[in-house]
C-alpha cells in the first residue's frame, strides 16, 4: 500500500469537505503557521481529537560513536515531539 501523497491528501479532503484543492491547501498552511508559532511560544500544540506537538528539552548525555566506539558528549538541546490522543490510538491500534 502506497503512502497517500500531499496532492491526494488535499485532493480527498476537498472532496470530503466541498472546499476547492486551493481553500484545502491554504487551510493547512494556516494551520501549520498556527501549530509552529504556538509550539515556539507556549511550548505546546494540541489538536483535539488527534494529539498535541509538545516541546521537550533534552538533557547532555554520553552516547558513543558506531564507527569507532569512541565516547562522546552529546550536548543538550530542545526537540518537537507527537503525542496521539488516547482515541487515535484506540482507533488505529
Amino acid at each position: 500500500m502506497a503512502k497517500m501523497t500531499k496532492s491526494q491528501f488535499l485532493e480527498a479532503l476537498a472532496n470530503q469537505t466541498g472546499m476547492s484543492k486551493k481553500e484545502v491547501g491554504g487551510f493547512m498552511d494556516k494551520l501549520s503557521a498556527l501549530a509552529y508559532s504556538e509550539v515556539k511560544k507556549g511550548g505546546e500544540f494540541v489538536l483535539p481529537g488527534f494529539g498535541k506537538l509538545v516541546k521537550m528539552n533534552r538533557k547532555a548525555r554520553m552516547g558513543r560513536n558506531p564507527a569507532t566506539g569512541a565516547q562522546i558528549s552529546i550536548p543538550a538541546k530542545t526537540v518537537v515531539k507527537f503525542r496521539l490522543a488516547k482515541a487515535v490510538k484506540d482507533a488505529v491500534l
